[in-house]
Formats: C-alpha cells, structure tokens, sequence
C-alpha cells in the first residue's frame, strides 16, 4: 500500500525484453536503501525490486501490467516517479493507493495559473471522479478539480511540478491512472444495486 507521496525520480538507464516481460533498470538516490523483493511505486505502478547493482536497481513488468499502464511507453532517460511502500506507523499524508493502475489517461491540456499549473486528463473508463475527491497520476496523490465525464483538471503547485515528472508532460503525455478505492467500491455496489 502507498500514500501516493512521491520520495523521489529515477532515471531509466536500460530496458530489455523477456517474452512478455520487461525489466526495467533504473539509477535512483535511494538504491541503497532498497533490497530484492521490496515493493515500489514506479508511476503508480507497484512492481519488485529483482536486482541491485550500485545506484541501480532492476523491476520487472508482465504483459498484463505493460497493457494496462504507460510502463511499456518508458525510454531510457525518463524520468519515474517512485514511492517506497507506506509504513503501518506513517502518517497518510496523501489517500490510500494501491499501486494498482485502473487506466491511462491522455493529457488535453497544460495551463499555467500564477505560479502554479492546471493539468487537463481524458481517459476511456466506466470509473469516475469527483469533485474535490481523490485521484492518483503517475503515483503522485492529487486532489481532483474540474469533475467531468471521462475527464478532469489537478492544480500542481511548484514544488510538486519540480519533485516529480508532472514537468515532462505535455498535451499528448500518455499518464496512469489509479482512481480512489473507496469510490471503486462504491461505483461497484450502485451498478449492482441498479442492475436488480
């Protein structure tokens, strides 16, 4: 489980192909913290720290994983997003995220507002937002503005557009999306509740 609090950015440094898998190598300051097996939130996307050689660390996507998120769109010199799994002792400073990406969004817009910049997202998914409700993008915990149908805004300020790779994207970035779990559950039981 995250909080959605990005520790940190990773560069990717090399990518290979395995049948459906890919490792994934990334050089990130907090390699020498980490151990094989260990769980971490790269762009929302949970994967497992399978290898460690100096400031590099490897993880492995599957094809289910690749199909569902922006992993497989990665290239040598990205920039990742990385979150460390949430403490039970910590404090949840952002919402609770599992590291399990629903879908991807398309980025429509990108406007700067005095200091800080508003983010447009379109995605196709029968899940919803709501206003001033929760949402994850590339792992980052944001809090959602702008509420439509299939699409909605975040306000990013400096030091979330400088701590993370919200400053790479652009109309067209092709993000990931976790949307709140206790919506999901939600949503689920309504479409039940009205399909009897």
């Amino acid at each position: 489980m995250f909080s959605g609090i990005v520790e940190q950015m990773a560069t990717v440094v090399a990518i290979s192909q395995d049948r459906d898998n890919m490792h994934i190598t990334l050089d990130a300051p907090m390699t020498n913290e980490l151990k094989i097996d260990q769980s971490i939130a790269h762009n929302g996307v949970c994967l497992t720290v399978v290898n460690i050689e100096g400031s590099c660390y490897t993880v492995t996507a599957i094809g289910e994983t690749i199909l569902k998120s922006n992993i497989g769109d990665l290239k040598v010199g990205d920039k990742v997003n990385l979150e460390r799994s949430m403490r039970p002792d910590a404090l949840l400073d952002g919402h609770i995220v599992q590291g399990h990406v629903d879908t991807t969004a398309i980025c429509t817009a990108v406007e700067e507002a005095e200091g800080s910049w508003y983010f447009t997202f379109e995605y196709k998914s029968d899940d919803i937002t709501v206003e001033k409700g929760s949402i994850t993008v590339n792992g980052v915990s944001l809090t959602v503005v702008n509420s439509k149908d299939n699409s909605f805004q975040v306000a990013i300020i400096p030091y979330t557009y400088d701590h993370t790779n919200f400053h790479t994207f652009k109309v067209g970035s092709r993000i990931n999306l976790e949307f709140d779990i206790i919506g999901k559950y939600i949503t689920k039981l309504m479409n039940r509740y009205q399909s009897k």
